[in-house]
């Protein structure tokens, strides 16, 4: 595994100088994210925050920004929250002990355990969505891949993995992140390179001929169809209306910045959005339409262009939410999600 891991390795910025923070950061970015989509941004982020204390200093709003479509955005809160205890609990120096790293915000067993051993070089354990995949397929592991019971035992595999390697002298860095990369490039979900793999020689499930029946899965969530009517406001300068919500039933990510919205199809909502609203859509353009998915909900996102004359100094009110007026250039870069940004690319073409 170590022969084909220094082989095959892909080169990932993150594994250029692995201090903690860089490590804690990456991990963080990676959680329910492609290596692809994350490359850029790691490498960004860290140009603006290139340590603990940087992005402790920074405010919620920056983070954010920085953070803009990677999604999951509780992820860059708790970073920051986590990076502010570091430097007041820890002065500013990433802590060693495995019980103090997974007290900080957001972090879990398995991140705790990637920066333990690719930073530290400890000798503990990490499974991730890869390596459950390979131990499943590698150990011939039936019963359902997220239950208690075998999630017990596919850390008891990777904590006899990672021990036995530094027995032998190896390394814990080296150890896991063969794994991970295993899963990764080779035993991968859907059509596996089992002629590529190290271990196949070993691996019940390529004995058995159908490597892709493990590992095995509960019955996913029913997909949960949902509209969603935005209002685009400009006034008479071009300027957009953005809001930031701090909660509420709407699954769009609270506390960033995004249009007024409310749940409905396109042909009711003029009304609904002007009673959120508290003042009249002038001039209404055609509808724009687009497809979203955020967990389990499938949205239909349809976003209604219109005019507003300012109400007064402040524009409209929504209550439960802040709201302010944007240039072009500012609503571009202001921290959103995703899906905001899809229909503001379409308000503003031509901008």
């Amino acid at each position: 595994m170590l022969r084909w891991f220094a082989d095959n390795a892909r080169d990932l910025p993150w594994r250029r100088n692995p201090t903690p923070y860089r490590v804690w950061v990456s991990e963080i970015m990676l959680q329910q994210t492609r290596v692809e989509a994350v490359r850029e941004k790691y490498t960004a982020f860290l140009r603006r925050f290139p340590d603990v204390r940087k992005l402790a200093r920074a405010s919620q709003e920056a983070v954010l920004v920085a953070w803009s479509g990677l999604g999951y955005y509780r992820r860059a809160r708790q970073l920051h929250a986590a990076a502010k205890l570091v430097v007041t609990n820890h002065d500013g120096k990433f802590p060693r002990d495995a019980a103090a790293i997974a007290a900080l915000p957001g972090i879990g067993r398995y991140t705790a355990g990637a920066i333990g051993s690719i930073a530290w070089q400890q000798a503990v354990p990490i499974v991730d969505g890869n390596i459950e995949r390979v131990f499943a397929r590698w150990h011939g592991i039936e019963g359902a891949i997220k239950s208690a019971p075998v999630a017990r035992r596919l850390w008891t595999l990777a904590q006899s993995w990672v021990e036995t390697g530094v027995a032998a002298g190896h390394s814990p860095c080296s150890l896991n992140q063969s794994l991970m990369e295993l899963g990764a490039l080779v035993c991968t979900p859907r059509a596996p390179r089992c002629g590529q793999c190290p271990v196949a020689a070993h691996c019940r499930a390529r004995a058995t001929g159908s490597p892709e029946s493990l590992p095995r899965r509960a019955a996913a969530a029913k997909a949960v169809p949902l509209q969603l009517v935005l209002a685009g406001l400009r006034d008479a300068g071009g300027r957009v209306w953005l809001q930031r919500r701090r909660g509420g039933e709407s699954p769009l990510p609270a506390g960033l910045w995004e249009f007024p919205h409310c749940k409905g199809a396109a042909r009711s909502a003029k009304a609904k959005l002007e009673s959120l609203l508290g003042c009249t859509m002038h001039r209404p353009g055609r509808p724009v339409q687009r497809k979203h998915s955020i967990m389990h909900w499938k949205i239909t996102l349809t976003l209604l262009p219109a005019f507003m004359p300012q109400v007064g100094a402040a524009g409209p009110h929504v209550q439960g939410a802040q709201g302010r007026w944007f240039t072009p250039a500012q609503a571009r870069k202001a921290a959103q999600s995703g899906a905001t940004a899809k229909l503001l690319q379409v308000l503003l073409a031509g901008e």
